[in-house]
């Protein structure tokens, strides 16, 4: 008897991947191994859940990665490190997570000799894209597979195909499709496909429950958060977690992106990301008083590029590794803790305590005492900086020009 091929299918347990993992094994023939890649955003029994729905597929072996150390170190922190978010709004929450996730399930493909991977991407969306080019650089070889998108299949079939092969689940489709992540939460479906609408309250995972205020602290070293509310964090992953459950309780995060894909069509969808949005705002507030101007301005424009890198499928870009040294290196002195005040829907940065604060030098205070120059040095120094632009106005009223005003 032939040997049957193997084929890695990238595994969520929903009706997509489920009819793939019968098709794969039914009608191509396929010796079917499902896996999970897990970067943060399923919990204990949910993993498990997909497992036993994999058996129950009568997939040959099912594998859950965990690989959500790795995907804080090798993106959200350099993701934090940047300030990134994308468009100024989204902080690309859950589509970073899908690079980690490709890479894992390859390089468990590699590990049990897959001859072929699949995924269940539709050919309208960035996942597709982000899968694809993730497997076509690290395995070149193996073949990919993705039948949802090749056969332009709808709900209905699937659902009628896993019934008439002894299947049966509650495929029940939810108003909204929910992709929950460790670095945030997107919301998509009927509002989000509409310019003029946004998302109701009830759309959103997390439900207000807080009222009043609520005063936190967020503490950083050398850029990377280390503590919440003044307990230390080694394990950073469980810190992010911290600031999420503070801040979902008051709806903090909530936003809809508008950007452009991959694919080049406009892409709209909703999001919850408290801690993101939280720990970036303590973040950049705190090396507005630790970096020096150039420091600034120069780690923005990188770190919008590397957003932008990172969004579109770029992770594994040379360029990328480059950027990261920069933003790393930048943040030896972003260290010390930030106040917040937290409020249904709104969040006040009240200030910053760090040994690195620029404001606090013996140079002078801004608007109220020069220590370190003369009034004369300032009078000179204005001249000087003023000497280019009385040129250029000397030059336009000597030729008679209107803007010699």
């Amino acid at each position: 008897m032939e040997k049957k091929k193997k084929v890695v299918l990238a595994f969520s347990g929903g009706l997509d991947t489920s009819f793939a993992v019968k098709y794969l094994s039914e009608d191509l023939g396929y010796e079917v191994h499902t896996a999970i890649a897990n970067t943060g955003g399923f919990s204990a029994d949910e993993l498990a859940a997909i497992e036993a729905r994999a058996n129950a597929l009568g997939a040959a072996s099912h594998a859950t990665l965990d690989v959500t150390k790795d995907y804080y170190d090798k993106s959200i922190k350099y993701m934090v490190a940047g300030n990134v978010l994308r468009n100024g709004t989204y902080p690309i929450s859950v589509s970073s997570e899908r690079i980690f996730q490709a890479l894992a399930i390859i390089e468990y493909a590699k590990s049990i000799g897959a001859d072929a991977i699949a995924h269940g991407s539709t050919g309208a969306g960035n996942d597709q894209v982000r899968f694809d080019l993730t497997f076509q650089i690290m395995a070149p070889d193996i073949e990919i597979i993705t039948p949802t998108r090749d056969m332009t299949l709808t709900r209905e079939y699937e659902i009628d195909y896993l019934k008439r092969h002894g299947y049966e689940a509650d495929f029940k489709k939810m108003e909204y499709s929910i992709n929950k992540g460790l670095w945030g939460t997107s919301i998509g479906g009927k509002e989000t496909l509409h310019s003029e609408q946004t998302l109701p309250e009830h759309a959103y995972p997390s439900q207000v429950t807080a009222r009043g205020e609520e005063r936190i602290t967020i503490s950083f070293e050398h850029g990377e958060i280390s503590a919440v509310n003044g307990h230390k964090y080694d394990d950073k992953v469980e810190a992010i977690r911290k600031v999420e459950e503070l801040g979902a309780k008051f709806g903090i995060g909530r936003d809809m992106h508008i950007g452009d894909t991959i694919i080049g069509i406009k892409g709209r969808v909703g999001f919850e990301a408290a801690g993101p949005i939280l720990i970036i705002a303590a973040h950049k507030m705190l090396e507005k008083h630790t970096l020096t101007k150039w420091q600034l301005y120069w780690k923005d424009q990188v770190a919008t590029w590397y957003g932008m890198f990172l969004h579109e499928a770029q992770y594994l870009e040379p360029v990328m590794r480059d950027i990261e040294a920069m933003l790393e290196s930048s943040q030896r002195n972003v260290t010390g803790t930030v106040e917040i005040i937290l409020r249904p829907y709104s969040y006040t940065l009240v200030g910053v305590d760090s040994p690195f604060d620029l404001m606090k030098t013996d140079f002078g205070e801004y608007g109220e005492v020069n220590k370190a120059w003369s009034a004369d040095d300032v009078k000179g120094f204005t001249k000087i900086l003023g000497n280019q632009m009385k040129i250029y106005y000397n030059v336009q009223k000597r030729n008679g020009a209107e803007d010699a005003k």
